[in-house]
């Protein structure tokens, strides 16, 4: 069985987010990891791996900066990765993002393409779902198990209330949710080895596409930081004279009843 991993590299989450002046966001000095519902998706192609045999390939959209977290999901365990880096891609939205990544993995043998549920920097969700759009195939997200017998895919997934399951031939794409699994941390020998694995580097032109193929349709022009939290207002007394003193200050200061 072969599987594409579709990963993304993002901010840590415990880092502290700040502007460069001109409505940028400002990466200096920030920690880059693995998109961390990503990481239940590389897991998941590895316990399939370990199943059924096969090959897993790791493909990214980003600079060498990506590499890092590249070579991160080699170490896990992945076999080998393919990683596009084009000028052209420094301001692509989710749209372009996914025909890039949809011309990418169709060059590739998959029976199964895997990516994280959301990435924790824009919280779009689009990448993946628009991905298997490309690639025309079905999708199902928010997965909690995943059973493969033959060629069909047996999923569970998270909607809102419960879960549903569902039944899909393959060639799927799947998106994590934590609860699948538990993500391995890399091996001394993983780490190692993930030096002599091969990531192969690509730009648009070698997926055959132009800078206008991969233009975005959409464009933030700026970012701001949301206004700083107010402190607290203490209402003194008691009820019912303090829950009267409270709607009305939700009423006429909060506006919010």
């Amino acid at each position: 069985m072969n599987i594409v991993v579709s990963i993304k590299q993002t901010f840590d989450t415990e880092a502290k987010i700040a502007l460069d002046g001109k409505g940028n966001i400002d990466g200096t000095g920030v920690n880059l990891v693995i998109n961390p519902y990503d990481e239940f998706a590389i897991e998941e192609a590895l316990k399939l791996k370990e199943k059924f045999g096969g090959e897993v390939t790791v493909v990214s959209v980003g600079g060498e900066k990506a590499e890092t977290s590249v070579r991160t999901a080699l170490a896990m365990g992945c076999d080998k990765a393919v990683r596009i880096d084009d000028p052209a891609l420094s301001e692509a939205d989710e749209w372009a993002i996914a025909e890039v990544l949809a011309k990418a993995i169709s060059a590739l043998e998959y029976d199964i393409v895997l990516a994280g549920r959301i990435a924790v920097d824009d919280g779009s969700g689009q990448v993946a779902v628009r991905t298997a759009d490309a690639l025309g195939i079905p999708s199902v997200s928010s997965i909690l198990k995943l059973e493969i017998e033959s060629d069909t895919a047996t999923v569970t997934r998270e909607i809102d209330g419960g879960t549903e399951t569902l039944e899909l031939k393959l060639p799927v794409l799947l998106t994590a949710q934590k609860g699948l699994n538990e993500p391995r941390l890399p091996s001394m020998k993983g780490i190692m080895g993930a030096k002599r694995k091969e990531i192969a580097a690509k730009s648009l032109a070698d997926l055959g596409l132009s800078a206008a193929d991969a233009a975005p349709k959409m464009r933030a022009p700026k970012y701001s930081l949301p206004s700083p939290r107010k402190g607290g207002k203490v209402i003194p007394g008691e009820a019912p004279e303090a829950a009267h003193e409270l709607a009305r200050l939700l009423r006429e200061e909060a506006k919010v009843i």
